[in-house]
């Protein structure tokens, strides 16, 4: 017979992850969610006063205000939908849904590194040129390089999101409690050497660039 690939054409896949916690499924979701509220008020909290407080206008707050924003975006994407799954006793997620949460979860790591390397930096000018630090990071300077670094994180994962959706995918079992792409990439029938090539890519930009500056 001749051989024969099976395509699934299917609108939900299976978080294989979310089964095996549902033995202790409703201590799994209590945590979750206490975490996921700590986050989102002490977040919320050192955001309103940096905010509010003129004397904390200052480049590192800045950073510090972003790298709490970024973390609380990060948990949203995955905290709130794994409490609700454990609780309801779901394990399933459109792939919709799969690739917006991999996008958001992704961007998060990528934006985590870059925060802590242009803070790295600041400390850097900080440290080794105090007398003209003000001129060289302003708070204009800081906020411009965290609206660049946001638009250059975004993009590169919205690209990689969009490259794993042009996938064919032969199976729906994701083998953790949250999607990333590079579980859909494992469930594709043709070639994801453009998704690799991507992925290993700018992964590779991220982590290098991020280790020359700091050690710099």
């Amino acid at each position: 017979m001749d051989n024969v690939s099976l395509v699934f054409n299917i609108d939900d896949y299976v978080l294989l992850g979310l089964k095996e916690m549902e033995h202790l499924k409703y201590f799994y979701s209590a945590f979750a969610l206490v975490i996921y509220f700590i986050t989102i008020f002490l977040g919320t909290l050192i955001v309103y006063v940096v905010w509010t407080e003129q004397s904390l206008h200052e480049p590192m707050y800045i950073f510090i205000c972003n790298l709490v924003w970024n973390v609380m975006v990060g948990s949203s994407a995955l905290f709130p939908k794994l409490a609700i799954d454990l609780i309801t006793g779901s394990s399933t997620i459109s792939l919709s849904g799969c690739l917006t949460q991999a996008f958001f979860i992704q961007s998060f790591a990528f934006m985590e590194i870059s925060t802590l390397t242009i803070m790295a930096y600041d400390r850097y000018l900080a440290v080794g040129f105090p007398l003209r630090y003000h001129f060289l990071m302003t708070n204009k300077k800081a906020l411009l390089s965290l609206v660049i670094m946001w638009l250059v994180v975004l993009i590169g994962r919205l690209v990689g999101v969009m490259l794993v959706a042009k996938l064919t995918l032969c199976g729906n079992s994701i083998h953790n409690v949250f999607c990333e792409t590079v579980s859909l990439i494992r469930l594709a029938c043709i070639s994801t050497a453009m998704n690799d090539l991507y992925g290993n890519t700018s992964t590779l930009l991220l982590v290098v660039g991020s280790l020359v500056t700091v050690i710099y």
